[in-house]
């Protein structure tokens, strides 16, 4: 007896190219690690955030089209703990990156839509070759403030005189971040956070994150930083655009010199993982500037449904 073979058809499940690139990095496993995802449009807000999930960065951004006139690209970001989060920091500035070191957008003037927001992106070929991108942030705004010795030493398993006397202060330029002032570097490196006692301090100023800094004890860099963000799923983060560009403008705002001003912040060497981040303040005005290394590409399979 002969068995008739019988045909089995695979319904085809959607694929979607993605990226790791290593942002604010000269070279491959630098700087903090971002995943781009090449479209998503019509997929469910749980199954971005599964995807988020399974690749397991700090956080994952989707590359949309456009939804407005005038705008080059959608973005949407979610942490690997499922958080939606918005402004203008490594997680746009990477996927802008690969977008133009792909060969995917021309290097130029773009517009990007993230959340509510619209902003400018400039992305340009340096002599060496390399792509660098530059992308304006929202208008600065200034939140609450706190009292850092009596309100933050404890969450972040420090000692009062290991925090400058004075207020932290809350800033944003899209998202709000409490910037705290450390006495030196060794301070910052000691700070072990409790992640729910700081997530407590953060919701009660109605802040995302908390971003220590303090003057580098060498180089060239204006501040030496670490990032913490229990409030979405981030023990630390080696390098936080949306962090350094309120940082900037805090910092240039005290400064005693007028006109235009470059910033730049060192983060991640705890982590093993040095970045560098520019950033230019003139006025209200704060650009973010940075690059990438391309880590990884391949293709991502959506679950059917999807």
């Amino acid at each position: 007896m002969h068995l008739k073979a019988i045909p089995i058809r695979l319904r085809r499940m959607p694929r979607l190219p993605f990226a790791i690139v290593d942002v604010f990095a000269d070279q491959p496993l630098r700087g903090n690690p971002l995943a781009v995802v090449l479209g998503g449009e019509g997929v469910p807000d749980q199954v971005l955030r599964d995807v988020a999930r399974e690749l397991n960065q700090s956080e994952t951004t989707f590359v949309l089209v456009p939804d407005a006139p005038g705008v080059t690209r959608r973005l949407r970001s979610f942490t690997a703990a499922g958080a939606e989060v918005m402004g203008a920091g490594h997680n746009t500035l990477g996927a802008w990156w690969w977008l133009v070191a792909s060969g995917q957008e021309p290097a130029g003037d773009l517009t990007q839509a993230i959340g509510d927001q619209v902003l400018d992106v400039v992305a340009t070929v340096r002599a060496d070759g390399r792509v660098a991108i530059a992308q304006r942030q929202g208008q600065p705004e200034v939140g609450q403030a706190v009292d850092a010795r009596a309100g933050l030493a404890a969450p972040l398993r420090l000692v009062p005189d290991d925090l400058l006397d004075g207020s932290a202060q809350v800033v944003s330029t899209g998202a709000p971040h409490l910037l705290l002032a450390a006495t030196d570097v060794a301070a910052i490196d000691r700070a072990r956070p409790d992640a729910d006692a700081l997530a407590a301090a953060l919701a009660d100023v109605s802040a995302e994150g908390c971003y220590l800094y303090a003057p580098p004890a060498d180089g060239d860099a204006d501040a030496y930083t670490r990032f913490f963000n229990p409030t979405v799923g981030l023990w630390e983060d080696p390098a936080t655009g949306t962090a350094a560009g309120p940082l900037a403008w805090w910092l240039a705002r005290r400064s005693p010199d007028a006109g235009a001003q470059r910033v730049v912040i060192d983060q991640g060497h705890t982590m093993g993982r040095p970045s560098r981040l520019e950033v230019d303040v003139v006025g209200d005005s704060v650009t973010l500037t940075g690059t990438g290394v391309l880590v990884a590409e391949g293709l991502l399979t959506l679950p059917m449904g999807a």
